[in-house]
């Protein structure tokens, strides 16, 4: 199974400029899960010291929210994953 993962350009000097990551997974974990597999400096971006993903990283399949079942929403083969990097502000 095959998941392009549409990275931002905040993070792309973590994943050597590459602007989609092909990954693989049944989930979103799973493919985020990959996607540190391949670029593991990516990972303190989108996980905390617990492993769970970012407050500040909203995860979006095929443009849609995945929310709130971000890790164990299912994913399929020719999916793609955005990952929307929120800016807070005052």
């Amino acid at each position: 199974m095959s998941v392009r993962i549409n990275i931002p350009h905040e993070w792309r000097h973590h994943t050597k400029d590459h602007t989609i990551v092909e990954v693989r997974g049944d989930t979103v974990g799973q493919c985020l899960n990959d996607l540190v597999r391949q670029f593991p400096r990516i990972e303190l971006g989108l996980f905390d010291k617990e492993g769970k993903l970012q407050n500040y990283v909203s995860i979006y399949i095929n443009r849609e929210s995945s929310y709130p079942e971000v890790m164990t929403m299912p994913v399929k083969d020719g999916d793609e994953i955005d990952m929307v990097i929120m800016i807070g502000g005052g």
